[in-house]
């Protein structure tokens, strides 16, 4: 995990983790146009993830225990998200991949994500985006809500 922010407690807490300045998605499209493979893409794709007040296991599951979001701590490991994002620019017809996390603790309403995808058509960018998503959320992240 990232270690540029916090400082260790015990047992593997931290603390001291400070949420990061959200990039701008004109700059990034922008920059992703000027690129030399940018005639070969028809779409970009971005997602951008924020901190909802509604718990994950409310919306994922139905589980609805009464509390609200009132924030997350949000880290991340930087080599597995590099991996993510190098095994999406493998894809057939995927020409950019950008990936922006966030980290610290966050509020409800905060940037957790940005992620880009640019490429030949719709179908290989939608999947290349849910793809690159689904691999962050479950393998690269740790979020714990706090309510």
């Amino acid at each position: 995990m990232r270690d540029g922010n916090r400082k260790r407690i015990t047992e593997g807490k931290w603390a001291e983790m400070k949420k990061k300045t959200a990039p701008s998605m004109d700059q990034w499209l922008k920059e992703a146009k000027m690129d030399p493979n940018a005639k070969e893409e028809g779409m970009f794709l971005v997602h951008n993830g924020v901190v909802r007040q509604t718990p994950r296991d409310k919306v994922r599951n139905g589980v609805d225990d009464g509390s609200v979001v009132q924030g997350m701590e949000f880290s991340y490991d930087e080599e597995k998200v590099e991996k993510a994002v190098e095994a999406t620019r493998k894809l057939e017809g995927i020409f950019a991949v950008r990936v922006w996390l966030n980290e610290g603790t966050l509020e409800v309403g905060d940037d957790i994500m940005y992620v880009l995808i640019g490429g030949d058509i719709r179908p290989r960018v939608i999947r290349a985006l849910e793809s690159l998503v689904e691999t962050i959320k479950t393998t690269c992240v740790v979020e714990t809500e706090q309510k």
